[in-house]
């Protein structure tokens, strides 16, 4: 079956393990493009911290689509919304208290901002708002409203401390929320509707596209979803060993243009 859409993650696939992205990757990207091929890029980051690849790979426009906060939003690259699945107030609420019952600290995520009730902000917060292109905000959780949009709650905190809260993480929220590791260091909880499978699924039937006509490459718990429901899931040779061992295919990794080596064997 022809491939028509090629979804990517972006962080340990697309760009190497300096976040620079390879000429190799854009050229192949760019012919798998003008035959016609959706490129979608499906990451945990907000669309502000997509632009810098989207750019070099020249995907614009009303037409071409990113999957953003690891599934919450499918949106037009140019910002409209075509899949949205956010947690509520309430959720936040909730899962703000039990990161401070448990120690670790946590933020949240809206369109346009970090926010945190954390004075002492951990340093994986602000390196997250460096890496996707947006500010943080302190407010308390009584200063929380439904004015907000919550994309997703992240527990933050080092490999160490998160390995066992992620372990001790109570079943109950495991059944209300979509939860899932995307760093050592990260440990995300979102609507449980959301996740980078679901979203693509459901833009590819927006699309008209098959599930078989759908290849998915990925590295990271937050991306099994994805490399599940593509007819061709591919990991990255860096990838995780569940990621691995769900894929129809383990390319080379991240740096050794596994991507592109990918997407030529495959849809060129």
């Amino acid at each position: 079956m022809t491939i028509k859409l090629i979804a990517i993650d972006i962080d340990g696939t697309l760009v190497d393990s300096q976040k620079a992205l390879h000429q190799t990757t854009i050229d192949t990207i760019t012919k798998a493009r003008e035959a016609g091929i959706k490129i979608v890029l499906c990451t945990g980051r907000p669309l502000t911290g997509v632009h810098q690849y989207l750019e070099p790979l020249h995907i614009e426009g009303d037409d071409q689509y990113v999957v953003t906060f690891n599934g919450s939003l499918a949106q037009s690259v140019s910002g409209n919304i075509l899949v949205n699945h956010n947690i509520s107030t309430e959720d936040y609420i909730d899962l703000e208290s039990l990161a401070r019952k448990m120690n670790v600290h946590f933020h949240m995520e809206t369109k346009n901002f970090i926010y945190t009730a954390n004075r002492d902000i951990s340093g994986y917060t602000i390196a997250e708002s460096f890496l996707v292109r947006m500010p943080i905000r302190y407010r308390t959780p009584e200063e929380i409203t439904d004015e907000l949009t919550i994309a997703k709650g992240m527990f933050v905190d080092t490999p160490e401390i998160l390995s066992k809260f992620v372990a001790d993480f109570p079943q109950s929220y495991k059944d209300r929320f979509y939860v899932v590791q995307s760093e050592p260091y990260f440990f995300e909880a979102m609507n449980k509707k959301a996740s980078k499978g679901n979203a693509i699924k459901e833009l590819a039937e927006k699309l008209g596209i098959a599930q078989d006509e759908v290849m998915a490459i990925g590295d990271q718990g937050n991306d099994l979803t994805m490399v599940k429901y593509a007819g061709t899931g591919v990991a990255m040779g860096n990838a995780i060993d569940d990621v691995k061992a769900n894929a129809q295919f383990i390319t080379k990794t991240n740096d050794e243009d596994g991507v592109a080596f990918a997407i030529e064997k495959f849809a060129l």
